[in-house]
């Protein structure tokens, strides 16, 4: 059973016990990201999550890498557009030492020049990286043209001159500003008790001020085009719309139309592009749904010289697929979202990474068997709506390798 406290200064623990594992995932996940960033600071939030590990509650990066894997654990974080998380697998009998060293990480990081000099290297080498992994580059470049000119909108790992010029200063004020209880979750699952997680945090977090939640800048879906020059055979394309919203009634339509569209080898876009016309290996569609703004997105990878004809072929298989959808599709998706969440829940870190999603998304614990009855009220009609209305707006588009134009 889930199991929820909140601490007197408003945050959140969350766990969820599974009697048949010997092991825990213990994560502090934070409703902060890029979106948060002001444009000069484009890539803080990422190395940040960077910084925290170059030394913190007096141990150096090699101290706390010794720590976790001196017990057999293994540490790690991620940052996105709208959450940052830091998370370990451990054996049971290690959870105290896992709450009090997430808790180092963001209350008693060491943030030194020297350091930050050279993670900043090491982050440069991670965006040169992704600079040159043209599919990286185009869904930088949708979310650009979608979101212009918008903190949701950049780059998760910034711009080479924004990184360059951060400052240890600028790290103390994002930990400051933004890191404050009622943004934080700590959640675990595995073989522990609620009540233990709980006094653990309490004794590791409990003295944490209170703080107003930081505000994000809204979005704003804009549309537009953007163009990576590249010379290579290949065109990668990438097409949006706005979508609905997390809390929308209809969030969980749009996701179902993004998968009949173009989730798995059976949907509308691989059958279409790749099996029958051969034009693609790589087809994919998704819905991102946002705090306050959404994206339903396709993208495919084709000869340069089929460029134009892909970028046409989506769209008519989107609006295909808006006006014939059945129920047959609609089924499939269903069975593919119940499947996947309920295979992610069979380990430690698909649980723990549950429960975070539900309490910095929906704001409460919602059991699984709540979601699989949310995806089975779906009806046809509104995937069809949802559809419909989403083709009939503006697009973004992107493309890496050859220019495609805007339709008109």
């Amino acid at each position: 059973m889930m199991q929820l406290t909140t601490l007197a200064n408003g945050l959140r623990v969350a766990s969820r016990p599974m009697r048949s594992v010997e092991t825990i995932a213990v994560g502090l996940y934070a409703a902060i990201g890029s979106r948060n960033e002001p444009a000069h600071l484009n890539g803080v939030a990422h190395l940040f999550e960077h910084m925290v590990f170059k030394g913190a509650g007096g141990r150096s990066a090699r101290e706390i890498s010794e720590l976790v894997e001196d017990v057999g654990g293994d540490l790690n974080a991620s940052t996105d557009r709208e959450l940052t998380a830091f998370y370990l697998s451990l054996l049971a009998a290690d959870l105290k030492l896992g709450v009090n060293l997430l808790a180092d990480l963001i209350q008693r990081p060491h943030f030194e020049a020297a350091h930050l000099e050279l993670e900043k290297k090491v982050v440069l080498q991670e965006l040169a990286e992704a600079q040159d992994t043209a599919s990286d580059v185009v869904f930088d470049l949708l979310q650009e043209a979608a979101f212009g000119g918008q903190a949701l909108g950049r780059s998760v790992l910034g711009e080479e001159q924004t990184i360059r010029a951060i400052t240890t200063d600028d790290l103390y004020g994002w930990l400051s500003s933004q890191y404050v209880p009622q943004s934080l979750v700590l959640v675990g699952a595995g073989k522990l008790e609620h009540q233990r997680l709980v006094d653990l945090a309490e004794a590791a977090f409990g003295s944490m001020p209170p703080a107003a939640v930081p505000a994000q800048p809204p979005a704003d879906f804009t549309g537009g085009s953007r163009f990576g020059r590249r010379k290579s055979p290949q065109a990668h394309i990438a097409i949006a719309m706005a979508a609905p919203e997390w809390g929308s009634s209809d969030a969980y339509a749009s996701q179902m139309f993004a998968d009949v569209v173009g989730a798995g080898s059976s949907s509308r876009l691989f059958q279409e592009l790749r099996e029958e016309q051969g034009l693609a290996y790589s087809v994919a569609s998704g819905a991102q749904n946002y705090a306050d703004a959404g994206l339903f997105w396709s993208y495919v990878a084709s000869d340069r010289g089929d460029a134009g004809r892909v970028h046409q072929e989506i769209e008519r298989v989107l609006a295909e697929a808006a006006a014939g959808l059945e129920q047959r599709d609609l089924q499939r998706a269903r069975a593919l979202a119940k499947a996947g969440m309920m295979m992610s829940l069979e380990s430690c870190w698909g649980q723990a990474s549950y429960l975070a999603t539900r309490l910095l998304r929906d704001g409460a614990l919602i059991e699984p068997a709540e979601i699989v009855a949310r995806l089975d009220r779906v009806k046809l009609d509104e995937v069809r709506a949802v559809g419909t209305r989403m083709l009939a707006g503006p697009r973004a588009v992107a493309s890496v390798g050859a220019k495609v134009a805007l339709a008109a």
